[in-house]
């Protein structure tokens, strides 16, 4: 299976403004702020209204410099030894790590949340944004060896397992029907929230943070 070129020629050329998405694990943990996941209903000037996963309606103000990053579809043949990946997994019942999704990071983003730790996208889900060390191809998917700065961790990627990549976006991609992530959004006084950048699906893809 050949590498998607466009994908990888898109994570090349990405411009080091757009690169602050992701934000380390425990970000979302801090006072007053939460990670919205969900899809656009409708926008009014620079408020959104995001129809959240668990059925929430919530209004998000961006400001005018808000950093947009699109999510594009990837595949397994686009990851590559050396690139800069971040992966959540579910641990298995043999201590093994399965992955749930796999995110391609350009060159600009290498180190961006770096490490192993808990994520909140199913009950002890985990994150771990890391180098890929090495890669073990199989029938049924790969198996990534994955270093980071105070360890590594082996994670089985299943033919079948979502993976993206990321690309400039921009306000055109802010529309009704698109579904969007946000890592750190913060509450204000009247209960609308604010983020200084958001993530959006390209083309119909679900941002699977």
């Amino acid at each position: 299976m050949k590498a998607n070129h466009k994908v990888m020629a898109a994570l090349a050329g990405i411009a080091l403004g757009a690169l602050t998405i992701i934000v380390p694990g425990d970000a979302a943990q801090a006072q007053d702020t939460v990670r919205v996941r969900g899809t656009i209903a409708s926008i009014d000037g620079a408020t959104y209204v995001i129809k959240a996963r668990d059925g929430a309606e919530l209004k998000l103000a961006l400001p005018d410099n808000a950093q947009i990053a699109a999510v594009v579809k990837a595949s397994l043949a686009d990851i590559k030894q050396g690139l800069f990946v971040g992966v959540t997994a579910m641990p298995q019942a043999d201590g093994s790590l399965s992955a749930l999704e796999v995110h391609i990071f350009p060159e600009a983003m290498r180190g961006t949340g770096e490490g192993h730790y808990s994520w909140d996208l199913r009950p002890q889900s985990t994150m771990t944004n890391a180098n890929v060390d090495q890669v073990v191809t199989a029938v049924d998917g790969q198996t990534l060896t994955l270093k980071y700065k105070d360890g590594e961790k082996k994670i089985f990627v299943a033919a079948d397992t979502p993976i993206v990549a990321y690309v400039r976006g921009d306000n055109n991609d802010l529309k009704p029907g698109a579904k969007v992530f946000i890592a750190a959004a913060a509450k204000q006084a009247d209960g609308t929230l604010t983020a200084p950048n958001i993530t959006v699906g390209s083309n119909g893809v679900n941002p699977p943070m």
